[in-house]
Protein backbone atom coordinates (compact mmCIF):
# COMPACT_ATOMS: atom_id res chain seq x y z
CA UNK A 1 0.00 0.00 0.00
CA UNK A 2 2.77 2.61 0.73
CA UNK A 3 4.56 1.44 -2.36
CA UNK A 4 1.42 2.67 -4.26
CA UNK A 5 1.71 6.44 -2.72
CA UNK A 6 5.12 6.36 -3.52
CA UNK A 7 5.65 7.57 -7.41
CA UNK A 8 9.18 9.10 -7.06
CA UNK A 9 11.93 6.02 -7.66
CA UNK A 10 14.47 6.89 -5.49
CA UNK A 11 12.12 6.83 -2.78
CA UNK A 12 10.63 4.07 -3.76
CA UNK A 13 14.02 2.51 -3.76
CA UNK A 14 14.85 3.58 -0.20
CA UNK A 15 11.62 2.42 1.09
CA UNK A 16 12.72 -1.20 -0.23
CA UNK A 17 16.02 -1.26 1.53
CA UNK A 18 14.42 0.09 4.71
CA UNK A 19 11.77 -2.11 4.69
CA UNK A 20 14.12 -4.96 3.57
CA UNK A 21 15.78 -4.69 7.10
CA UNK A 22 13.40 -6.47 9.08
CA UNK A 23 14.92 -5.17 12.80
CA UNK A 24 13.98 -1.91 11.82
CA UNK A 25 10.51 -2.30 10.71
CA UNK A 26 9.97 -4.39 13.78
CA UNK A 27 11.29 -1.33 15.74
CA UNK A 28 8.88 1.86 14.15
CA UNK A 29 6.41 -0.60 14.65
CA UNK A 30 7.08 -0.71 18.35
CA UNK A 31 7.67 2.79 18.93
CA UNK A 32 4.64 3.69 16.48
CA UNK A 33 2.58 1.39 19.10
CA UNK A 34 4.08 3.37 22.06
CA UNK A 35 3.26 6.56 21.08
CA UNK A 36 -0.18 5.54 20.54
CA UNK A 37 -0.21 4.19 23.82
CA UNK A 38 0.86 7.15 25.59
CA UNK A 39 -1.42 9.12 23.51
CA UNK A 40 -4.21 7.49 24.65
CA UNK A 41 -2.92 7.09 28.13
CA UNK A 42 -5.96 8.43 29.60
CA UNK A 43 -8.44 5.59 28.56
CA UNK A 44 -5.80 2.92 29.51
CA UNK A 45 -4.87 4.37 32.85
CA UNK A 46 -7.16 6.02 35.19
CA UNK A 47 -9.28 6.37 38.17
CA UNK A 48 -11.85 6.91 36.61
CA UNK A 49 -14.67 4.36 34.81
CA UNK A 50 -14.48 4.42 30.76
CA UNK A 51 -18.30 3.80 31.30
CA UNK A 52 -20.74 3.76 34.01
CA UNK A 53 -23.89 3.01 34.87
CA UNK A 54 -25.47 4.80 37.69
CA UNK A 55 -28.70 4.84 39.25
CA UNK A 56 -30.47 4.39 35.99
CA UNK A 57 -27.96 6.73 34.27
CA UNK A 58 -25.58 6.17 32.24
CA UNK A 59 -21.67 8.13 32.11
CA UNK A 60 -18.48 8.59 30.45
CA UNK A 61 -16.13 9.75 33.41
CA UNK A 62 -13.12 9.46 31.45
CA UNK A 63 -14.03 11.44 28.72
CA UNK A 64 -16.66 14.15 30.41
CA UNK A 65 -16.05 16.12 33.80
CA UNK A 66 -19.21 15.90 35.62
CA UNK A 67 -20.32 17.81 39.13
CA UNK A 68 -19.95 15.81 42.28
CA UNK A 69 -24.12 16.43 42.50
CA UNK A 70 -24.87 14.31 39.60
CA UNK A 71 -23.58 11.21 42.18
CA UNK A 72 -24.82 12.65 45.25
CA UNK A 73 -21.58 14.03 46.54
CA UNK A 74 -22.51 17.19 48.57
CA UNK A 75 -19.58 17.41 50.75
CA UNK A 76 -16.78 17.45 48.23
CA UNK A 77 -15.84 18.54 44.86
CA UNK A 78 -13.67 15.43 44.14
CA UNK A 79 -15.31 12.43 42.99
CA UNK A 80 -13.74 8.90 44.01
CA UNK A 81 -15.61 6.50 42.31
CA UNK A 82 -14.10 3.24 43.51
CA UNK A 83 -16.02 4.12 46.80
CA UNK A 84 -19.52 4.89 45.04
CA UNK A 85 -21.79 1.80 45.56
CA UNK A 86 -23.15 0.04 42.53
CA UNK A 87 -26.79 -1.65 43.12
CA UNK A 88 -28.81 -3.33 40.84
CA UNK A 89 -28.67 -3.14 37.15
CA UNK A 90 -25.26 -0.27 37.98
CA UNK A 91 -21.97 -1.26 36.84
CA UNK A 92 -18.78 0.20 36.10
CA UNK A 93 -16.35 -0.55 33.03
CA UNK A 94 -12.53 0.38 34.21
CA UNK A 95 -9.42 0.68 32.35
CA UNK A 96 -6.96 -1.70 32.30
CA UNK A 97 -4.91 0.13 34.84
CA UNK A 98 -7.57 1.54 37.32
CA UNK A 99 -4.95 4.40 38.12
CA UNK A 100 -3.87 7.78 37.45
CA UNK A 101 -0.41 8.60 37.67
CA UNK A 102 -0.81 11.15 40.36
CA UNK A 103 -2.91 8.71 42.51
CA UNK A 104 -1.38 7.03 45.97
CA UNK A 105 -2.73 3.29 46.73
CA UNK A 106 -3.77 4.04 50.35
CA UNK A 107 -4.10 0.38 51.07
CA UNK A 108 -0.63 -0.69 50.89
CA UNK A 109 1.09 -0.79 54.11
CA UNK A 110 4.42 1.48 53.44
CA UNK A 111 6.01 3.36 50.30
CA UNK A 112 6.76 1.67 48.29
CA UNK A 113 5.38 -1.53 47.70
CA UNK A 114 5.89 -4.11 45.66
CA UNK A 115 4.67 -5.18 42.64
CA UNK A 116 1.00 -6.80 42.90
CA UNK A 117 -2.50 -7.81 41.65
CA UNK A 118 -3.34 -3.87 42.20
CA UNK A 119 0.04 -2.25 41.34
CA UNK A 120 1.54 -4.55 38.36
CA UNK A 121 5.04 -3.03 38.74
CA UNK A 122 4.99 -2.03 42.18
CA UNK A 123 4.39 1.61 43.67
CA UNK A 124 7.03 4.59 43.92
CA UNK A 125 7.76 6.28 47.64
CA UNK A 126 4.44 8.11 47.57
CA UNK A 127 2.03 4.65 46.61
CA UNK A 128 1.82 5.97 42.92
CA UNK A 129 1.51 3.03 40.40
CA UNK A 130 4.91 2.65 38.95
CA UNK A 131 3.31 1.35 35.59
CA UNK A 132 0.75 4.11 35.02
CA UNK A 133 3.80 6.81 35.51
CA UNK A 134 5.68 5.11 32.76
CA UNK A 135 3.17 5.09 30.67
CA UNK A 136 2.09 8.82 31.43
CA UNK A 137 6.26 9.71 31.74
CA UNK A 138 6.73 8.33 27.96
CA UNK A 139 3.96 11.20 26.39
CA UNK A 140 6.35 13.90 27.84
CA UNK A 141 10.28 11.89 26.65
CA UNK A 142 8.69 11.44 23.45
CA UNK A 143 6.93 14.97 23.26
CA UNK A 144 10.07 16.73 24.35
CA UNK A 145 12.19 14.72 22.55
CA UNK A 146 10.24 15.30 19.12
CA UNK A 147 10.12 19.31 19.72
CA UNK A 148 14.03 19.82 20.34
CA UNK A 149 14.81 17.99 17.55
CA UNK A 150 11.98 19.67 15.33
CA UNK A 151 13.30 22.96 16.19
CA UNK A 152 17.28 22.36 16.54
CA UNK A 153 16.58 20.95 12.95
CA UNK A 154 14.98 23.66 12.14
CA UNK A 155 17.70 26.22 13.30
CA UNK A 156 20.50 24.05 11.79
CA UNK A 157 19.06 23.77 8.10
CA UNK A 158 18.77 28.10 8.09
CA UNK A 159 22.48 28.31 9.90
CA UNK A 160 24.06 25.55 7.78
CA UNK A 161 22.33 26.52 4.72
CA UNK A 162 23.25 30.04 5.11
CA UNK A 163 26.63 29.58 5.81
CA UNK A 164 26.70 26.60 2.80
CA UNK A 165 25.04 28.48 0.24
CA UNK A 166 26.51 32.21 0.81
CA UNK A 167 30.04 31.11 1.04
CA UNK A 168 33.13 33.56 1.81
CA UNK A 169 33.31 35.70 4.31
CA UNK A 170 29.85 34.77 5.50
CA UNK A 171 30.67 31.36 6.03
CA UNK A 172 34.17 32.21 7.51
CA UNK A 173 33.23 34.56 10.20
CA UNK A 174 29.62 32.04 10.90
CA UNK A 175 32.14 29.23 11.36
CA UNK A 176 33.95 30.44 14.03
CA UNK A 177 30.72 31.90 15.51
CA UNK A 178 29.57 28.18 15.25
CA UNK A 179 32.68 26.86 16.80
CA UNK A 180 33.03 29.18 19.84
CA UNK A 181 29.71 28.16 20.45
CA UNK A 182 30.57 24.34 20.31
CA UNK A 183 33.14 24.49 22.95
CA UNK A 184 30.64 25.81 25.38
CA UNK A 185 29.78 22.70 27.96
CA UNK A 186 26.42 22.25 26.95
CA UNK A 187 25.14 19.88 29.57
CA UNK A 188 26.37 22.16 32.39
CA UNK A 189 24.85 24.85 30.73
CA UNK A 190 21.49 23.72 30.39
CA UNK A 191 21.43 22.67 34.03
CA UNK A 192 22.40 26.68 35.41
CA UNK A 193 20.01 28.07 33.08
CA UNK A 194 16.86 25.23 34.07
CA UNK A 195 17.84 26.16 37.65
CA UNK A 196 17.23 30.07 36.87
CA UNK A 197 14.08 29.10 35.50
CA UNK A 198 10.63 27.24 36.36
CA UNK A 199 11.75 23.85 34.73
CA UNK A 200 8.13 23.42 33.07
CA UNK A 201 8.47 21.68 29.89
CA UNK A 202 8.51 24.61 27.49
CA UNK A 203 11.38 26.05 29.35
CA UNK A 204 13.12 22.47 28.91
CA UNK A 205 12.30 22.75 24.75
CA UNK A 206 13.26 26.09 24.48
CA UNK A 207 16.44 26.04 26.38
CA UNK A 208 17.43 22.88 25.33
CA UNK A 209 17.01 23.87 21.53
CA UNK A 210 19.89 26.68 22.49
CA UNK A 211 22.87 24.56 21.75
CA UNK A 212 21.39 21.69 19.96
CA UNK A 213 21.60 22.63 16.78
CA UNK A 214 25.09 22.75 16.08
CA UNK A 215 26.20 19.45 15.59
CA UNK A 216 23.76 19.24 12.75
CA UNK A 217 24.41 22.57 11.06
CA UNK A 218 27.84 21.58 9.94
CA UNK A 219 26.28 18.01 7.99
CA UNK A 220 23.63 21.11 6.17
CA UNK A 221 26.57 23.42 6.15
CA UNK A 222 28.54 20.45 3.83
CA UNK A 223 25.40 19.95 1.90
CA UNK A 224 24.81 22.89 0.88
CA UNK A 225 28.28 23.63 -0.34
CA UNK A 226 28.73 20.21 -2.34
CA UNK A 227 25.20 20.83 -4.19
CA UNK A 228 25.61 24.63 -4.58
CA UNK A 229 28.13 23.29 -7.49
CA UNK A 230 26.31 20.83 -8.83
CA UNK A 231 25.60 21.29 -12.41
CA UNK A 232 21.63 21.27 -12.00
CA UNK A 233 21.68 24.07 -9.80
CA UNK A 234 24.36 26.22 -12.18
CA UNK A 235 22.29 25.45 -14.93
CA UNK A 236 19.14 26.83 -12.81
CA UNK A 237 21.32 30.13 -11.77
CA UNK A 238 22.28 30.61 -16.04
CA UNK A 239 18.28 30.20 -16.46
CA UNK A 240 17.56 33.37 -14.15
CA UNK A 241 16.29 31.46 -10.82
CA UNK A 242 15.97 33.36 -8.02
CA UNK A 243 18.13 32.48 -5.27
CA UNK A 244 15.02 31.11 -3.24
CA UNK A 245 14.12 28.67 -5.76
CA UNK A 246 17.58 27.62 -5.95
CA UNK A 247 17.82 26.96 -2.13
CA UNK A 248 14.00 25.58 -1.84
CA UNK A 249 13.69 23.34 -4.82
CA UNK A 250 17.26 22.65 -5.95
CA UNK A 251 19.72 22.58 -3.20
CA UNK A 252 17.43 21.72 -0.22
CA UNK A 253 15.58 19.08 -1.12
CA UNK A 254 18.98 17.25 -1.96
CA UNK A 255 20.97 18.12 1.31
CA UNK A 256 18.22 16.69 3.60
CA UNK A 257 20.15 13.28 3.24
CA UNK A 258 21.65 13.96 7.03
CA UNK A 259 18.67 15.74 8.55
CA UNK A 260 16.74 12.83 7.92
CA UNK A 261 19.50 9.99 8.54
CA UNK A 262 20.42 11.29 12.36
CA UNK A 263 17.01 12.10 13.34
CA UNK A 264 16.17 9.07 14.98
CA UNK A 265 19.83 9.24 16.87
CA UNK A 266 18.54 12.69 17.55
CA UNK A 267 15.60 11.92 19.42
CA UNK A 268 16.67 8.81 21.21
CA UNK A 269 19.41 11.74 22.43
CA UNK A 270 17.10 13.51 23.28
CA UNK A 271 14.92 11.37 25.64
CA UNK A 272 18.13 10.31 27.78
CA UNK A 273 19.38 14.40 28.08
CA UNK A 274 15.26 14.63 29.50
CA UNK A 275 15.96 11.91 32.03
CA UNK A 276 19.25 12.64 32.87
CA UNK A 277 17.82 16.04 33.81
CA UNK A 278 14.86 14.35 35.68
CA UNK A 279 17.30 12.14 37.59
CA UNK A 280 19.52 14.94 38.68
CA UNK A 281 16.61 16.85 39.88
CA UNK A 282 16.82 19.61 37.37
CA UNK A 283 13.73 18.30 35.00
CA UNK A 284 10.04 18.73 35.12
CA UNK A 285 8.40 19.73 37.85
CA UNK A 286 7.52 17.29 40.58
CA UNK A 287 4.98 15.49 40.85
CA UNK A 288 5.25 15.13 36.40
CA UNK A 289 5.25 11.53 35.88
CA UNK A 290 9.19 10.95 34.45
CA UNK A 291 10.99 8.25 33.89
CA UNK A 292 14.65 9.87 35.27
CA UNK A 293 12.56 10.58 38.45
CA UNK A 294 11.89 6.93 38.84
CA UNK A 295 15.40 6.26 38.28
CA UNK A 296 16.00 8.93 41.08
CA UNK A 297 13.77 7.21 43.55
CA UNK A 298 15.46 4.33 43.19
CA UNK A 299 18.87 5.48 43.96
CA UNK A 300 17.08 6.41 47.33
CA UNK A 301 15.26 2.61 48.11
CA UNK A 302 18.02 0.59 46.38
CA UNK A 303 17.75 -1.89 49.28
CA UNK A 304 14.27 -2.01 49.49
CA UNK A 305 12.59 -0.64 45.67
CA UNK A 306 14.20 -2.75 43.06
CA UNK A 307 11.16 -2.47 40.73
CA UNK A 308 11.67 1.52 40.66
CA UNK A 309 15.46 0.73 39.30
CA UNK A 310 14.45 -2.38 36.44
CA UNK A 311 11.76 -1.45 35.04
CA UNK A 312 11.93 1.94 34.04
CA UNK A 313 15.34 1.12 33.13
CA UNK A 314 13.75 -1.81 30.91
CA UNK A 315 11.68 1.19 29.17
CA UNK A 316 14.60 3.17 28.50
CA UNK A 317 16.71 0.52 26.91
CA UNK A 318 13.34 -0.83 24.74
CA UNK A 319 12.85 2.43 23.67
CA UNK A 320 16.52 3.70 22.89
CA UNK A 321 17.27 0.32 21.17
CA UNK A 322 14.24 0.25 18.75
CA UNK A 323 14.94 3.85 18.44
CA UNK A 324 18.93 2.86 17.28
CA UNK A 325 17.37 0.22 15.13
CA UNK A 326 15.24 2.29 13.50
CA UNK A 327 18.27 4.86 12.89
CA UNK A 328 20.55 2.28 11.31
CA UNK A 329 17.64 1.32 8.77
CA UNK A 330 17.17 4.78 8.19
CA UNK A 331 20.98 5.47 7.78
CA UNK A 332 20.92 2.12 5.18
CA UNK A 333 17.99 3.32 3.05
CA UNK A 334 19.35 6.59 2.71
CA UNK A 335 22.90 5.35 1.69
CA UNK A 336 23.28 5.75 -2.06
CA UNK A 337 26.34 3.19 -1.91
CA UNK A 338 23.98 0.50 -1.03
CA UNK A 339 22.27 -1.84 -3.87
Amino acid sequence: MIEKLIRNELSLKRWRRFKARKTAVASAILLLLMVFCTCIAAVLSNDRPLIMKYKGETFYPVFVEYHPKKFGITNSLVIKFRNLELSGDDYAIWPMIKWNPYESNEEVESYPSEPSYENLLGTDDRGRDVLARLLYGFRYSIGYAFCVWAITTLIAIICGGIMGFAGGRVDFIAQRFVEILSTVPQFFLLIILVSIFEPNLYWLILISSIFGWIALSYYVRAEFLKNRKKEYVEAAISLGASNYSVIFKHILPNSLTPVITYAPFTISANIIGLASLDYLGFGLVVPTPSWGELLQQAQAHINDGWWLAVFPSISLFVTLTAMNLLGEGVRDAMDPNMV
